[in-house]
């Protein structure tokens, strides 16, 4: 009978086993379903049940290992959908799950951070999404472990906050620099989100678009506790620290405070957050930190959940979507498969009562905790009813007090200005009043008013300042309300599961101990039966052995006498025997020893070949793998860059010469480094970093040099733009070739990067045709060249001077009257010009020194010279053609004072005086300073050469009228005809004369462009010097009737910079 009262327990303890595993499989089952729904490639939001199953899943096992254990398996590289959603429910996780959550999932920080950079690199709208996602886990989970005492709910009260931020002002300081870069992460993520939706209302009711926003909640969440903590923490930090060190926390706050209210107004707008969030309102203006008193009028901003439940929608081949229950009864319900069983074992032994009884008592249990659970809900309930009401009478208050705040200040201005009145008058009576008495009287009367309105305006700040502080007690108020309702939600959560907890450590407990109890008892009989055994066997072989020993000691004598001469024998023969057998067992073993660590040595170097085999292949097949992906990547890098030269966007696109030049040299050398690369491949083909990294340079490299061999090519000439165009191509083809010869073992070996250096060098030499000219003067040359040209300038300057003065003294002696006049005129007038050119060539000279000493910085001065290569070059040019503009001068003067030259020409030549002048002045004003006062010198200088070159031409044109003898035109003489035909003739000549114009004007175009041609040549083809020397220009007789000395040609001008346009490809 003890056997069948010992049965029921062991079948109660397999069954609660049993049960136990079953209850494992089946939340282990529940959770791969919802993982595996809430986690797919469907473009749908997450729904909310199989999310709080999830949630409810870290609960019960505290912890999420069994969900990182599922979610390691999930394909996230292969779909940014699945990816974003993974991310979605891990941010569920972390804000809602377990507090253990946090560090099982900090263990794979480096899988979210390799996600994040993997989805970041691909052109991707999910991917870059996903991207920004992973950026925001990862800095949400790093700042959660270091401020442990923040949950990463981000819900915790002001003197938690007061509590992590510290008195150390650094530590406060750090604290608000996280915070910032906390919010910027979420503020990136939502801003990239709405900027990729259409804000419309069809957009955010579908499902594509809610698979995008539906984040954004959680989002929202955290945006709202962020900014309470940086309002905090910045007052906190005003407090401590002078406004100045704080600026470029306020200007970062204002950014972010515009980002999130513009976030909010636009989400509030849309259709799908309507339903599932209430979003707050942020104030109007951000908080005035400079104000301490502005800390009282912050109110915190606070979401709510609508308690909505999320409609579900059962599918046909779903049956698991039921909500779990938050109390646990699996362990008083038999599985189904334990129910043959237990019918058998009442067929044989009876119906079990302890059993039933049992059953009833749990679900007795189960009744009062459900009765309870719903009283503590319908307490909670009535408590957030009272709480909501006390939060709706403290707002009524709080705004009565405001509006009595208005009439009491409307009140304290109106006393003021009654006050201000009764001055007035007073000082109004004193004046009037004849009498002392009465103004002494009315004095004393005003004094006493003055005195009761004075007492009555303290009541009125006294009675503010209590509004004030009412205000500030009722915001707090309100404030704790908010986070009392929050605590009686948590309190409910957790007392349901520590309610289930404990009533299932209770049974097991209890199970265990009746267990044990029966089992001692069981063992305590089978001992004591086998002890009254023993006892027993104990005296029946005591008698034997009495009988035994009589016997015993007869044979004893014998025996002693029988071994002692077996002794001698057995001595002699076991000596014999035991030497023959040491010396074979040792040489046995020694054999056996030998051949087994043979053996093993041999296996072990089978082995160890083998594996090395094996580890050599798989060491090729990877590094040939990874030489096959990065020739992908660099195949489509470059067909990208050829599909862009077909591209119509890409035309607008323009380069300059210059920096394709620099490409084409680059993407040359890149060439060198894979050759180089692809010998230490085939030396070693275990090792391709050297190869790889070549690779990945030149593809780039090539791509570059193509984009803007194309973009080159819009600006260039026909002909140039469509060899390019070919050569870009052809780039682009043997790139491709060369990489397909790589992407295989049986055309590794040939291929030859030869032909794609043939193409980029042709791509190099068009660019250097391309460039413009005239910059071919070595650039340590320039800063010498630079000086040589301002002193070669100022000595012709002073030699047409002293060649004046010769002139001026030659004309006194030759002519006189009227001619001697008009010459001194002239030639007074040109060594005006001269002696301002003069002075204008030293000023540019000091304005030229002190933009070198101002810009050159450590570099020396021909450094900056050649730095500033283009500029350089203009003043050289401006240089040259003052210097020539001089020195024609002098030849033009001189011809008119002979009556071999004409006016016009020293017309013409002040004019081109003027005009050199002026380009110098502007090459010099591109590095000046503006408020330089040499380059104010400078340019008074200007304006006065001028004013010089103005007077050459009144001076030239008035002696040009009083020489040239005009014909008095007397027609009295003449007949109707005659005047008709030198009508006819004048007309004629007019005619002739306006076609001449024609030819002339047509033929100063064309001298000017050629002019500007030759202007570009470089400047080894052209004479040296800067036209001083007439002896030195080549003969250019101006026409067959007159031996005129010849015309010298201008100097080279400088030429335009060519600026790269705005859209130019780096």
């Amino acid at each position: 009978m003890n056997s069948i009262r010992r049965v029921p327990s062991r079948v109660k303890t397999k069954m609660t086993e049993t049960n136990l595993g079953a209850e494992r499989d089946h939340f282990d089952k529940k959770q791969l379903s919802s993982i595996s729904k809430a986690i797919n490639s469907n473009e749908a939001p997450v729904k909310e049940k199989h999310a709080r199953r999830i949630i409810l899943g870290t609960y019960r096992e505290k912890g999420a290992f069994t969900f990182w254990s599922y979610a390691l398996g999930i394909p996230l590289s292969s779909n940014a959908i699945v990816s974003w959603k993974f991310c979605h429910v891990l941010h569920k996780v972390l804000r809602d799950g377990h507090h253990n959550s946090l560090q099982d999932c900090m263990r794979h920080h480096g899988n979210i951070v390799e996600m994040g950079q993997l989805w970041g690199n691909l052109h991707d709208r999910h991917g870059q999404l996903v991207a920004l996602y992973c950026k925001l886990l990862c800095t949400k989970m790093e700042f959660h472990m270091k401020h442990s005492e923040i949950r990463p709910n981000l819900e915790v009260t002001d003197e938690v906050l007061e509590r992590v931020a510290g008195t150390d002002v650094n530590n406060v300081f750090q604290l608000t620099v996280k915070v910032f870069d906390y919010l910027d992460a979420e503020l990136r993520l939502a801003e990239t989100v709405i900027r990729q939706l259409n804000t419309s209302i069809a957009i955010s009711t579908t499902t594509s678009g809610q698979c995008r926003l539906s984040p954004l909640i959680q989002v929202i969440q955290d945006c709202s506790h962020l900014y309470h903590f940086t309002v905090k923490l910045l007052f906190k930090l005003h407090a401590c620290l002078p406004a100045d060190t704080l600026q470029g926390h306020r200007d970062r706050f204002h950014d972010q405070f515009h980002s999130l209210k513009t976030f909010f107004n636009k989400a509030r707008d849309m259709q799908y957050f309507k339903r599932l969030i209430q979003i707050p309102k942020l104030p109007e203006s951000p908080p005035n930190f400079l104000h301490a008193a502005s800390l009282a009028k912050h109110a915190r901003p606070v979401v709510v959940i609508p308690s909505e439940d999320e409609p579900e929608q059962q599918e046909d081949d779903d049956d698991d979507d039921d909500p779990e229950p938050l109390i646990n009864v699996s362990d008083v319900t038999m599985p189904s498969m334990m129910v043959p069983q237990f019918d058998r074992f009442d067929q044989t032994f009876g119906p079990s009562n302890d059993r039933d009884i049992q059953i009833e008592n749990l679900q007795q249990d189960l009744g009062k905790l459900r009765a309870d659970l719903e009283r503590v809900k319908g307490e909670a309930q009535r408590y957030i009813t009272q709480l909501k009401s006390q939060i709706n009478s403290l707002e009524t208050e709080l705004e009565e007090q405001r509006v009595q705040k208005q009439r009491a200040l409307v009140e304290n201005e109106q006393l003021r200005m009654e006050l201000e009145a009764t001055r007035r008058r007073n000082a109004e009576h004193e004046i009037v009043q004849a009498t002392f008495g009465e103004a002494e009287t009315r004095a004393q009367a005003t004094e006493q008013r003055y005195t009761k309105l004075k007492e009555k305006h303290t009541e009125l700040v006294s009675s503010h300042a209590e509004l004030l502080r009412k205000s500030a007690d009722t915001v707090k108020i309100l404030s704790a309300t908010h986070q009392t309702q929050e605590e009686v939600e948590r309190t409910k959560q957790q007392l349901a599961f520590e309610v289930d907890r404990i009533k299932l450590d209770a049974d097991m407990k209890l199970e265990e101990q009746k267990f044990e109890m029966k089992k001692l008892k069981r063992d305590f009989e089978e001992k004591r039966a086998e002890v009254e055994h023993v006892k027993g066997t104990l005296q029946r072989t005591e008698k034997v052995g009495e009988q035994l020993t009589s016997s015993m000691l007869a044979l004893q004598a014998e025996k002693e006498r029988l071994m002692r001469s077996a002794s001698e024998k057995e001595a002699e023969l076991s000596s014999l025997s035991q030497t023959a057998q040491l010396q074979q067992s040792s040489l046995q073993q020694e054999r056996d020893r030998s051949t087994r660590e043979l053996g093993e040595l041999q296996g072990k170097l089978q082995e160890k070949s083998r594996r090395e085999v094996q580890l050599q292949q798989k060491l090729l097949e990877e590094q040939f793998s990874l030489l096959q992906g990065t020739v992908s990547e660099a195949e489509y890098i470059i067909q990208d860059a050829v599909a862009k030269l077909d591209d119509p966007l890409h035309i607008r696109c323009t380069s300059s010469p210059d920096y394709l030049v620099s490409r084409a040299e680059a993407t040359l050398g890149s060439i060198d480094k894979v050759k180089k690369g692809h010998s230490d491949y085939l030396t070693n083909m275990g090792d391709a970093g050297g190869l790889l990294r070549a690779l990945t340079n030149f593809s780039h490299l090539a791509a570059d040099t193509i984009i803007n061999g194309s973009a080159t090519a819009h600006l260039a000439p026909t002909d140039h733009a469509d060899r390019l165009t070919e050569n870009c191509r052809g780039c682009a083809t043997q790139s491709l070739q060369f990489l397909k010869d790589l992407k295989s073992k049986t055309s590794l070996q040939r291929a030859d990067p030869a032909s794609i250096r043939i193409v980029v060098e042709n791509i190099m030499k068009l660019g250097e045709e391309l460039r413009p000219k005239g910059m071919d003067v070595r650039q340590d040359e320039l800063g010498d060249l630079v000086d040589k040209e301002m002193a070669a300038t100022s000595a012709a300057i002073e030699k047409a001077v002293s060649r004046i003065d010769e002139m001026m003294n030659q004309a006194r002696m030759d002519t006189s009257g009227v001619k001697l006049e008009v010459n001194e005129r002239i030639l007074y007038s040109c060594t005006d010009l001269m002696k301002a050119i003069h002075l204008l060539v030293l000023t540019s000279t000091d304005l030229q020194k002190e933009i070198v000493e101002g810009g050159r910085g450590a570099a020396t001065i021909k450094e900056f010279y050649a730095r500033n290569s283009r500029w350089t070059e203009g003043l050289i040019s401006a240089s040259k053609a003052v210097g020539w503009g001089a020195t024609q001068m002098v030849e033009s003067a001189d011809k008119v004072v002979l009556h071999t030259g004409k006016y016009e020409e020293l017309i013409v030549c002040s004019h081109e005086i003027a005009a050199s002048t002026a380009q110098l002045v502007a090459s010099s004003k591109v590095k000046a300073d503006r408020n330089s006062t040499k380059l104010t010198a400078l340019q008074q200088a200007s304006r006065h050469v001028n004013e010089m070159a103005a007077n050459v031409v009144a001076s030239t044109k008035t002696g040009q009228e009083h020489l040239e003898d005009k014909d008095t035109m007397d027609f009295s003489g003449m007949s109707l005809i005659k005047l008709k035909m030198e009508e006819m003739e004048s007309q004629v000549k007019v005619l002739e004369l306006e076609n001449q114009l024609g030819n002339e004007r047509l033929r100063l175009g064309e001298l000017r462009k050629k002019h500007y041609n030759i202007a570009g040549v470089p400047a080894a083809d052209l004479p040296e010097g800067n036209g001083l020397d007439p002896s030195l220009a080549p003969v250019a007789p101006s026409s067959p009737k007159s031996s005129k000395p010849s015309v010298m040609r201008k100097p080279d001008l400088a030429q335009k910079p060519n600026l790269p346009p705005k859209n130019m490809f780096r």
